[in-house]
């Protein structure tokens, strides 16, 4: 009980302070209004933005609105007082709050590819020189720490081998500019931000990676996924439209438009690559990869020991997505699809 209170105290905060900020579209009628909290700020939220502005959600009976909520823990704590109806979070954020007793159910993700480089301050020239730096991350057993996890370990770099350092400093954008004014030493950063910060006289180390991982998913509480799964199904078919939308050059210059937005881009060619990599992430395949989820599982068990015990098929429902693609949905949506 205590618990509950203390995260219904918590997302209430939360929304009384952030509500203003959330993107709100006016309800026509009919529409079910459906308010989804996502944390880092960056081109892996960006098809929610492009299916809220270009009206996809809309096509499917819903009125979607997003809020930014800083952490993964907040996420949840909103999510758990009923303040959101579903969240945009990272793998690790949902094993951290299902080992802690949130039931969590997570349904779908376009989200399937990370392009991502490693950049770090111009006097560091080699892997071996990065022993005992500091990166930035949002939070730590968070998404953006989860990526630079992701990404350390393709580049071979062991953490605790190098004895590198976690600082917790914000979003990617807020790691950009801390990494540009050398608070940190590195940062592992989408190609957008990397170039942001190279044409600062930073540089990376390693090249720009394409890792394979579901960086974020689509979650909600499992009473809410069983008793309204018709809901969550369109949330998905809108999100999926919002996909084939960014992959279509003939809405090419509206998606780099929402990208210039909402990431605050002054230079065009920052929303350029900003639009390059939205479609190197998004995908079809929209389904939980469960073996992805493991590795995730074994890297976040670093952290919180108690992740490791925690039962993937209770938390991922492959279900609403299947269904999509017998009822040929999916199929018809790939027809659609521009490479």
């Amino acid at each position: 009980m205590r618990q509950k209170a203390f995260l219904d105290s918590l997302a209430f905060g939360i929304i009384l302070f952030s509500l203003s900020g959330a993107s709100q579209v006016s309800s026509a009628r009919g529409e079910e209004k459906v308010l989804v909290a996502y944390g880092g700020h960056s081109e892996s939220v960006a098809h929610m933005w492009v299916g809220i502005e270009k009206g996809s959600f809309k096509k499917y009976g819903l009125d979607v609105g997003m809020l930014q909520v800083r952490s993964g823990p907040l996420i949840m704590a909103t999510l758990a007082s009923g303040s959101v109806h579903v969240i945009w979070t990272a793998p690790s954020s949902v094993l951290s709050a299902v080992s802690g007793g949130l039931k969590l159910s997570c349904v779908a993700s376009t989200t399937n590819n990370l392009p991502r480089e490693l950049v770090v301050q111009k006097e560091i020239k080699s892997f071996d020189e990065l022993r005992g730096k500091v990166f930035g991350v949002q939070s730590l057993g968070g998404g953006l720490w989860l990526q630079t996890m992701v990404v350390l370990e393709k580049l071979g770099i062991d953490p605790d081998g190098y004895q590198l350092k976690m600082r917790v400093i914000g979003d990617i954008p807020t790691v950009t500019q801390a990494l540009m004014s050398g608070n940190v030493d590195a940062a592992v950063l989408p190609y957008s931000f990397g170039d942001m910060a190279k044409r600062a006289g930073l540089h990376s180390l390693g090249g720009q990676l394409v890792v394979p991982l579901q960086s974020n998913v689509l979650c909600s509480s499992r009473d809410l996924i069983a008793k309204s799964p018709d809901l969550v199904a369109r949330l998905i078919q809108g999100m999926i439209e919002a996909v084939v939308l960014i992959h279509d050059p003939s809405h090419k210059e509206d998606v780099k438009e929402i990208l210039k937005r909402n990431l605050r881009f002054s230079k065009p060619e920052d929303a350029e690559a900003s639009y390059k990599l939205l479609r190197t992430m998004n995908t079809l395949d929209v389904g939980p990869n469960t073996e992805g989820w493991r590795t995730i599982q074994r890297i976040v068990s670093r952290v919180n020991q108690k992740v490791g015990q925690v039962n993937l098929e209770e938390v991922l429902n492959p279900r609403l997505v299947q269904n999509l693609e017998a009822s040929g949905f999916v199929a018809e949506m790939r027809k659609r699809l521009v490479q």
